[in-house]
């Protein structure tokens, strides 16, 4: 196997370089600055000149804002990049799991998503990465989508990072309740991800991963600050009452019982794994 991971600067690609560290691959990382997923003709000479026989796309253009004023570089990345790794796919038979997003639905239901619902994404981060979706599902229909939510991780920007800066530096922050759903920490995707790419059978599709469990925005806060020690009011609000710039999903809860049965896994509880990240960063006091 000659893996290639995109996206590896990012959150998912940099556990993904510790997922796959001492596994019996070859492997080949990279981001914007060593191959540019946009043009067509450096990913098919890297591709060629490498053997590469799978492709873990974890690139993606996701501030959910700012995709609202820069349309053509979200379009870019999530759909543009996505065809020229379908057609690289297609010429030289590899195989390719591409992570995706809550953000395709519409976010209001009051069940989990299952992987067959319709998707009605309200943003031009949902809409773009839904037709990122639809464009390697119709030109590399063998391969393999994952959905995931909330995520986070001990490298890179996220929430549990931003609400520990938030806690250190504020006596009190206020936090959205009425928005839920489950936390999902990026090693255990990435897990989940090695289980997938080592399986015996390929087994493409659209599968959902998040950890297991619920909880709102508010109570993802107060857990982060109280396992860290850190002494700083949450006042839970209503998103009315915060000023988005985009609209968010009330409910980003996805349904994974798909992906638990046709690989066989466990997938650990989110607070679990909140406390794992933590210790990681030596703030599980």
């Amino acid at each position: 196997m000659k893996i290639l991971v995109t996206g590896c600067n990012g959150q998912l690609g940099n556990e993904m370089r510790l997922a796959l560290d001492g596994r019996q691959a070859e492997t080949f990382f990279c981001d914007i600055d060593t191959l540019d997923l946009t043009k067509p003709f450096e990913l098919e000479q890297f591709v060629e000149k490498n053997q590469i026989t799978h492709i873990v796309n974890c690139a993606a253009y996701t501030s959910v804002d700012k995709a609202e004023d820069d349309r053509l570089s979200a379009a870019n990345v999530n759909i543009n990049a996505v065809h020229n790794i379908a057609m690289s796919a297609l010429r030289h038979n590899i195989r390719v799991i591409h992570i995706s997003t809550d953000y395709v639905f519409e976010g209001n239901a009051c069940v989990p998503y299952e992987e067959n619902m319709p998707a009605v994404p309200r943003t031009v981060y949902g809409k773009t990465k839904f037709a990122g979706e639809q464009t390697l599902i119709s030109e590399c229909p063998n391969s393999i989508i994952l959905r995931t939510a909330w995520l986070y991780s001990s490298f890179g920007n996220n929430f549990v990072k931003t609400m520990l800066k938030y806690g250190r530096e504020r006596n009190e922050i206020s936090i959205v309740y009425d928005q839920i759903g489950s936390p999902t920490y990026a090693a255990d995707l990435a897990a989940v991800i090695i289980c997938i790419l080592f399986e015996r059978e390929w087994k493409p599709g659209i599968y959902h991963f998040t950890n297991s469990g619920v909880c709102s925005w508010f109570d993802f806060a107060k857990t982060i600050l109280n396992i860290a020690g850190i002494d700083c009011r949450v006042n839970p609000i209503l998103s009315s009452e915060y000023k988005y710039r985009t609209p968010r999903p009330s409910y980003s809860v996805l349904n994974t019982k798909k992906i638990r049965r046709e690989f066989n896994v466990e997938i650990p509880y989110w607070l679990d794994s909140l406390q794992r990240c933590m210790k990681l960063l030596n703030l599980d006091k």
